[in-house]
């Protein structure tokens, strides 16, 4: 069979995907956004720099989907038939070594942000706006349901509560949210505004 000099793309297994994910995410916390380099996660996972920017494309797009697979479960693919259960399941399937990891991660990620519109948009749309539509999916179900009134205007500001929440705990407890304090603030917050 002659060559016909078209190079052929490699297909990445999820299992490769997931080992190449989780050595970003150890790169990121030892040495931070700034410091990491294609370079390493290329020497790190015997991967070829082209080939992270093939399947990729960029440093900021590779650390936002690293970020993204540890994700447990996709809000969209919830639905018990009640929000409560929804939600229920939701803190059901986080991890709280997970959560923890994470929240270390972002507040890592909180100056690169700043610094770095590439990897602020990168995190916004691959990491949070898809977190942000199974949400408003989510409430939107419930609305339909007749859970949660149409014109309740929380429903605007859910997903500000929650990122807020995970966001202040560290801050101000200088502890990392778990699926205890989740739960909880769902239940004493989330629910109350919502009028549920």
């Amino acid at each position: 069979m002659a060559d016909t000099g078209v190079a052929r793309r490699s297909r990445i297994t999820p299992e490769r995907e997931a080992e190449l994910h989780e050595a970003v995410l150890e790169l990121l916390r030892e040495v931070g956004y700034d410091a990491l380099t294609m370079d390493a996660v290329a020497a790190r996972t015997k991967s070829s720099k082209a080939t992270l920017y093939r399947q990729w494309g960029s440093k900021p797009e590779l650390v936002a989907k690293a970020l993204r697979c540890t994700q447990p479960v996709s809000l969209r693919e919830i639905d018990t038939g009640t929000l409560r259960g929804d939600f229920a399941v939701m803190v059901e399937n986080s991890d709280d070594a997970q959560m923890a990891k994470d929240t270390a991660l972002m507040r890592g990620l909180a100056h690169a942000v700043h610094t770095s519109p590439e990897l602020h948009r990168a995190l916004r749309e691959l990491l949070m706006e898809p977190e942000i539509t199974g949400l408003n999916v989510m409430l939107r179900r419930a609305v339909d349901r007749g859970e949660v009134a149409a014109d309740c205007p929380a429903l605007a500001y859910v997903p500000h509560m929650l990122i807020g929440a995970f966001i202040a705990l560290p801050l101000m407890e200088d502890r990392s949210p778990d699926r205890a304090f989740l739960a909880d603030f769902i239940d004493s917050v989330v629910f109350p505004a919502l009028g549920v």
